[in-house]
């Protein structure tokens, strides 16, 4: 997922900076990559939210996920790759991952806003 939300609008750094720290504990030669990781996710993060278009953008992509994880799951559309909820499932996984991350996002330049 967080491969996918690297090229769709929102915060998807923040999802592979998860995913190294859970890799990192297991294989201690990544730990010198999360310092790197995590200053550019933070950054992607305050991206992500910095104007109005761009969270709409995000707000739009995430509902695009969650549509097509329905119509994926319903079998609406009979020439679609891999139909069924398996697929379905993932992409309305992947839309409420991008909403999550979205609004953890929000909130986090927002509070930082009202301190400076």
């Amino acid at each position: 997922m967080g491969v996918a939300l690297l090229v769709l609008p929102g915060p998807g750094l923040l999802l592979v900076l998860a995913g190294l720290l859970i890799l990192a504990s297991e294989f201690p030669a990544l730990e010198r990559h999360i310092d790197p990781v995590r200053d550019r996710a933070m950054k992607a993060a305050e991206d992500s939210v910095s104007s109005p278009l761009r969270i709409a953008g995000s707000v739009l992509c995430g509902l695009a996920l969650l549509a097509a994880g329905i119509v994926w799951g319903l079998r609406l559309i009979s020439w679609l790759p891999l139909p069924g909820w398996s697929t379905g499932s993932s992409l309305i996984l992947s839309g409420i991952v991008l909403f999550v991350l979205l609004g953890w996002s929000y909130r986090r330049v927002s509070q930082r806003r009202r301190r400076t």
